[in-house]
């Protein structure tokens, strides 16, 4: 090494992914502005809904791929690595009170937000489309919870149905538990599958720049940025209320219950941050946040394996808090006063949803017209609010993942599982982005399976 290079601070770091994962969103932001604007038949034909809808659909798949196998044997891991099943329920019942309370403390705060603003008071209603808008019919609390226990595991992990795989998997794990000894060679195999996903996870993740950049280039490419000013109000209100929750509400939980961090937290989050808001999918960014809360900041797999895929399923913050500012901004437009008792509704009809919901993609939207029904406002009015709820959507869900993140690092410090080294260590957990194989192993598993061929 030269002194030249010594006295510059040595050789030059490489980019990491995340800044890599950046560009590709800012640079897909401009790229989709622009092609909306130009509004090209060949570009939106070819280049939007041809070349940049199949590498975005693509990523999306392989990251879904990654969900169902990972939850699997992290889980298994996990629950094994606890070894006791009553401290596996103590965390457990700390991950849904904490889930419950900030989906009710977000919806409350986006109520009050949303009255003290008053969007869609003197709201012009004429050319507005608002046919086709069917409800949804509101779950029963008892069938939610009934529905947790699957008929047909098989179809569960198939469909990716996140609680009942949940509740099968770590009835498996009780199980092996209670069989002790016998059961050290398939806990070794679980072990291993878990690194082995893990190590998908990098190689699906060496390809998220691309993959961001064309998810995002669509999405703007579609919706522009005219559909905005009809329901700006809403849309300001919407996304105050989603941030105030985020960088505040969520952040004062963390600082208060955990001593951490705040600002490390979300540094470290901050790639799973990107993939909710590229992907709209709580259960497709599963993989992403799991790595971030273990490998990033230390949190041990027996807690996050379960708070994880636990909160995708039923941690919707941001999505409450869409259903507060949607109903308020509704409940003006029309002119209806719902009152303490109809906002009282709409958090716990909120809360309730959130539990019996699946993460992905639109599913506020289904959520809405529930609270809409049983507050007695037209469900006609979504049609308001169609034209930006994919953004609005990319947004919340950055939201949900995050308060998953908070949640499973608060559980983890209480019942002290968490590496506070690696917590505070700014390296920690950053992506190897060195995919290739090893010769030597290579030549070595080679002979391996020659010899059991």
């Amino acid at each position: 090494m030269s002194d030249t290079t010594e006295r510059m601070g040595g050789p030059s770091r490489k980019m990491t992914l995340t800044t890599k994962i950046l560009i590709g969103m800012v640079a897909g932001l401009i790229v989709g502005v622009l092609a909306n604007t130009i509004n090209s038949g060949f570009v939106n034909d070819y280049v939007i809904n041809g070349l940049f809808h199949m590498i975005g659909t693509a990523f999306v798949n392989a990251l879904k791929m990654l969900v169902v196998p990972l939850v699997v044997f992290s889980l298994l891991t996990g629950v094994f690595g606890i070894s006791d099943v009553r401290l596996l329920g103590r965390v457990g019942g700390k991950a849904f009170g904490l889930y419950i309370a900030t989906t009710a403390i977000a919806i409350a705060v986006a109520i009050t937000i949303a009255l003290v603003v008053g969007p869609g008071v003197g709201f012009n209603m004429e050319g507005v489309d608002t046919s086709g808008v069917t409800a949804a019919e509101a779950p029963s609390v008892w069938m939610v919870f009934a529905n947790i226990v699957p008929t047909n595991p098989v179809a569960a992990l198939a469909s990716g149905e996140m609680l009942q795989i949940i509740f099968y998997v770590i009835v498996i794990g009780i199980a092996g538990l209670m069989l002790g000894d016998a059961s050290a060679p398939f806990v070794k195999a679980c072990e291993y599958m878990n690194d082995l996903m893990m190590k998908v996870v990098e190689i699906v993740m060496a390809f998220a720049p691309i993959g961001v950049f064309c998810l995002i280039a669509r999405v703007f490419a579609q919706q522009g940025i005219d559909l905005f000013i009809p329901v700006l109000a809403y849309v300001a209100t919407l996304t105050g209320a989603l941030f105030l929750h985020l960088f505040v509400t969520l952040m004062l939980m963390l600082k208060m219950l955990t001593g951490l961090n705040p600002f490390t937290f979300m540094q470290k989050i901050r790639p799973a941050q990107i993939f909710a808001f590229s992907t709209a999918s709580s259960n497709a960014t599963i993989p992403v946040t799991y790595r971030s809360v273990t490998e990033r900041m230390g949190v041990d797999n027996s807690i996050a394996s379960f708070s994880v895929p636990f909160g995708a399923t039923i941690n919707m913050d941001g999505t409450a808090i869409m259903q507060g500012v949607a109903t308020v901004f509704l409940a003006n437009v029309y002119g209806i006063d719902l009152g303490l008792g109809g906002y009282l509704t709409v958090i716990a009809m909120a809360v309730l949803a959130s539990i019996g919901t699946a993460g992905v993609p639109g599913v506020g939207l289904v959520m809405l017209t529930m609270v809409l029904t049983q507050v007695g406002l037209p469900i006609e009015g979504i049609a308001l609010i169609l034209g930006v709820d994919r953004l609005m959507d990319m947004i919340r869900t950055a939201v949900n993942i995050t308060g998953d993140a908070v949640v499973t690092t608060i559980v983890a410090k209480s019942e002290g599982k968490i590496d506070l080294s690696i917590y505070n260590d700014p390296e920690a957990g950053m992506l190897d982005e060195d995919l290739s194989i090893d010769p030597a192993a290579e030549g070595r598993l080679a002979g391996i399976a020659t010899q059991h061929g």
